[in-house]
């Protein structure tokens, strides 16, 4: 008895270990491969902040010279554009931004000596168009940009003449043009959001102010022409982008 049941249980051993053999085995665990490399391409807009640098010289049509003045004052405003990023990390694309910017004041004393002119020229606000290239190492870029500068701005004379202040009308030119060339760094530090820190050299063309002799201001001619030149200006911005589509 005890040879049939040593039997039975020998064949279901077996057969158990036949069954197992049979089954599947567990599923493979799937492969986690590297993040996919940031794509640049797309349309982007943002806000910026910063400082801007002026240097401004002034002269006259009766010889006076205003010493050149380097003022330094925030910024802000915002910028769109667009990207498109080539094979191997090349980046190119185009830009405007819009910046609120300050005053710089320019002052001479006047030929007699007594009277003392301050020359406002109240930049009020800054455009750039630009076109950039750089290159990305997936979600760092770094770019140049070059292009035109625009400005914005409101001319005002005042005298000081024996203690008194007097504001004279000075007219001239409310626009200003000339060229830009710059350069910045970008991170894409969370989906499609990026920050960015640049530089911007900006040169302006010269312009003519004009306003007529007065009591307070008293000038050797019916009129005096101001002649800026030498408008220089340096802007450093820090930016924040969100760029529409994939990542």
């Amino acid at each position: 008895m005890k040879r049939y049941v040593y039997a039975l249980a020998l064949s279901v051993a077996v057969g158990s270990v036949a069954c197992a053999a049979d089954l599947p085995g567990p599923a493979p665990t799937a492969a986690h491969g590297p993040p996919p490399v940031y794509n640049w391409t797309g349309l982007y807009i943002g806000g910026n902040l910063g400082a801007g640098w002026n240097n401004i010289g002034l002269t006259d049509t009766n010889g006076n010279a205003f010493p050149s003045t380097l003022g330094i004052s925030f910024l802000g405003g915002g910028q769109i554009g667009v990207n498109y990023e080539f094979g191997g990390g090349v980046v190119i694309g185009a830009e405007a931004v819009f910046d609120w910017v300050p005053s710089s004041n320019n002052t001479l004393t006047a030929m007699n000596g007594t009277s003392t002119a301050n020359v406002t020229i109240n930049s009020r606000w800054l455009a750039l168009i630009t076109g950039r290239v750089g290159y990305a190492w997936d979600r760092v870029l770094v770019y140049g940009k070059g292009g035109g500068a625009f400005a914005g701005n409101t001319p005002s004379l005042t005298v000081a003449n024996a203690g008194a202040t007097s504001a004279v009308p000075l007219s001239g030119p409310s626009s200003n043009w000339g060229w830009t060339l710059g350069g910045g760094v970008e991170w894409a530090f969370y989906d499609n959001w990026s920050a960015r820190a640049e530089f911007d050299y900006i040169q302006l063309s010269s312009q003519t102010f004009t306003t007529q002799a007065t009591a307070s201001f008293p000038v050797t001619s019916d009129s005096i022409t101001f002649d800026s030149h030498s408008t220089v200006n340096v802007l450093f911005t820090a930016g924040l982008n969100y760029k529409f589509g994939q990542r």
